[in-house]
Parts: structure tokens; sequence; C-alpha cells
């Protein structure tokens, strides 16, 4: 079974801004040859598949014959960063099922001979957070899933 082979042509952007229109467009035309039955594998975690990244459309020039040339197949490649996790706070709250912040109660790590069992029960359940305190516990764990209406 022969594997067929496509012909494509890739326009990378060089620069960061777009230009105004009476600049000269910068770009690099690559042509490359890729299986239709594999993935076309970038540098990072992500693959392109089936060739079909985002094409821009003021990419798509007109000729002096007012003829339209194909567009070009444009790669935007912008990587985010991570928000980090506040990990002594990722120790102290924990989210529930229906997504509400719980966290322990304040006075049970020591001195509990002079509190009454009663107490120390009480002080053992779980509590909600308060919800003036949600934008702070959200801000510190950015990745919990949580019910912003609870």
């Amino acid at each position: 079974m022969a594997a067929s082979t496509t012909m494509a042509t890739t326009v990378f952007s060089l620069g960061f801004r777009t230009p105004s229109p009476h600049q000269a467009v910068r770009s690099a035309t690559v042509p490359f040859v890729a299986k239709s039955t594999q993935s076309l594998n970038l540098s990072s975690s992500h693959t392109i598949r089936g060739l079909r990244p985002l094409v821009l459309p003021q990419a798509a020039a007109v000729s002096t014959s007012g003829h339209k040339t194909p567009s070009p197949m444009t790669v935007v490649c912008a990587k985010g960063y991570k928000m980090k996790t506040h990990k002594a706070s990722a120790k102290r709250f924990r989210v529930t099922g229906s997504g509400k912040i719980m966290r322990r109660r304040a006075g049970k790590q020591h001195l509990l001979r002079k509190k009454n069992t009663k107490r120390r029960v009480r002080l053992s359940k779980m509590l909600q957070v308060d919800r003036s305190d949600y934008n702070n516990v959200i801000g510190a764990l950015p990745y919990l899933k949580v019910n912003r209406s609870n």
C-alpha cells in the first residue's frame, strides 16, 4: 500500500506586530512534504492533524492580474504560561462534589486537655469557606473546580 504525499506551502510570519498597509510583509515560504496518514509534529507537545492550522483572513493577497492567490497556511504558536498553585493553600482547602470550598475549623492543634469532648468533636468537622474569602482562595488555587454560585 503506497502512502500518498501532499505538497503544501507554509508561511511563517516573522515578527510580533501586524504591519501597516504601506509596509512590506516579510515572511519565509517553506515548501514541505507531509504524509496524509501521519500528523505534523511540532516542537511542543501539540500536533497539527490533517494540516488544518489557523489561517488569517488578511493573509490572502491579490495579485496584479486580479486573481486571488491561494491563501497560505500560517502557523501561529503562542505559548501561555501556567499559573502556579500555592501549595500551602492546596493542603488546607478541599472542594466538595457540588463545588463548595471546605476548610478545617481553627483551634484543634494543641491545648486539647482543657477543651471538653463536645467542643473537640465540633472542631473536628469541616466548614464551608465564607463567600467573602472565595476570591482569595481561588487566587491561590487557580485550577480548583469551584462552583461560584454556592
